[in-house]
C-alpha cells in the first residue's frame, strides 16, 4: 500500500464496514477519522459538537486529517469532511478517494434503523423529516463526493469485490 484510501460518502452510506473489510482484503491498517478525533481530543464527536460547535469541529478534522501518511491504509472519513476547507483536494492529492453511492431511500433506511444518538447533524430532524433532510443534504455535499477517483454504488450485487479489484489495480 503506497497511499492511504479515503473511504468517502454520506452517513449510514457503510464507510466504517467498507474501511474494515477493505483493509482485510489488502492486508493493512483501517481507521476512522471521526475516531482518531475524538481519542486526540479525548471527546466523543457529539461531546465536540456540543461543547465547542461544528466549526471548531470541522478544524479539528481537517488538522487530523493532514496527519494521515501511507501508514494509515484504509481510512473512513466523516460524511461532511470532504465538503469544507480543502479537503476533498488535500484527499485527493494524498491518497485514493472512494466514493460510496447510496439511493436516499436506502441512507434513510439505514438512519432509521441506526438511531440519530451519535449523529449531532441529525438531532432534532424528526423521522417523517429524514427523507427530506437527507435529500437536501445529500444534493449540498454530491459536488464534493463524485471529485473521488473511484465512485462505487453500494447498491449493485458484488460491489466489494469489484472495489478491491479496481484498488489493487492501482497499486
Amino acid at each position: 500500500m503506497q497511499k492511504p484510501i479515503f473511504i468517502i460518502g454520506y452517513m449510514g452510506s457503510g464507510k466504517s464496514r467498507l474501511a474494515k473489510v477493505l483493509s482485510e482484503s489488502l492486508n493493512c491498517s483501517h481507521y476512522d477519522l471521526d475516531d482518531l478525533i475524538s481519542q486526540a481530543h479525548g471527546k466523543t464527536i457529539e461531546e465536540i459538537f456540543n461543547s465547542e460547535g461544528e466549526i471548531a469541529f470541522r478544524k479539528m478534522e481537517k488538522k487530523q486529517l493532514r496527519l494521515l501518511d501511507e501508514s494509515f491504509g484504509v481510512v473512513s472519513m466523516g460524511g461532511g469532511t470532504p465538503c469544507y476547507f480543502d479537503n476533498i483536494d488535500w484527499m485527493k492529492s494524498n491518497g485514493v478517494t472512494v466514493y460510496l453511492r447510496a439511493k436516499i431511500p436506502t441512507l434513510v433506511q439505514y438512519l432509521s434503523q441506526a438511531g440519530n444518538v451519535s449523529r449531532p447533524l441529525l438531532r432534532g430532524v424528526q423521522k417523517n423529516d429524514l427523507s427530506e433532510f437527507v435529500a437536501k443534504h445529500l444534493f449540498e455535499r454530491q459536488y464534493f463526493y463524485e471529485q473521488a477517483l473511484i465512485s462505487c454504488n453500494v447498491e449493485t450485487l458484488g460491489w466489494e469485490e469489484e472495489l478491491v479489484q479496481k484498488i489493487t489495480n492501482l497499486n
